[in-house]
């Protein structure tokens, strides 16, 4: 009597492959072509969303460095108080309304004030806000604003001179 089991395995079963040149060769390829492949599709989505540098030139920055603790200390002594207010308009723009007074609380004259929404994520996105003076000291503009995130950067300046920049950390919803 036979073991058909043994006699079944014999004939169907598949001589072992053999790894040739040609395999090994080919599997090297396909790898590295994955990996090239993969490495190229990030490069390309890493440089196609970059929005740019905080800084042109870190060396400048550096220089520029003891000018702006100077100001910083002058516009302190100054003890100017500026506050925004950002409020929805229904068609979905925003109005930007900015009141700058002295340390006395009177209204400041002959500043001219520049305003700046920055994209914290995407320098592409930033949007410059022209503000009107409809009052000594009382500046107003309107903006086209997505929700989310925003450096709201006012400047005041009197002749050229820088006298106030403030930084401040927004969210519109």
């Amino acid at each position: 009597m036979r073991d058909w089991d043994a006699e079944i395995e014999r004939y169907t079963a598949k001589p072992p492959r053999r790894v040739t040149g040609r395999m090994v060769f080919l599997c090297l390829l396909g790898f590295f072509g994955v990996v090239f492949g993969v490495n190229g599709v990030l490069i390309h989505e890493a440089l196609s969303t970059f929005g740019g540098v905080d800084t042109d030139s870190a060396y400048q920055a550096g220089r520029m460095y003891e000018r702006d603790v100077a100001m910083a200390q002058a516009q302190d002594e100054r003890r100017w108080r500026v506050d925004a207010k950002v409020t929805a308009l229904p068609d979905g723009a925003r109005h930007l309304e900015v009141v700058a007074s002295d340390a006395t609380g009177k209204p400041l004259t002959g500043v001219a004030a520049s305003v700046v929404f920055e994209r914290p994520i995407d320098r592409r996105l930033d949007r410059d806000v022209a503000v009107a003076e409809e009052a000594p000291g009382h500046f107003a503009g309107r903006a086209e604003l997505a929700p989310g995130q925003w450096d709201l950067v006012i400047e005041l300046s009197r002749q050229g001179n820088q006298l106030f920049r403030s930084i401040n950390r927004i969210v519109l919803k």
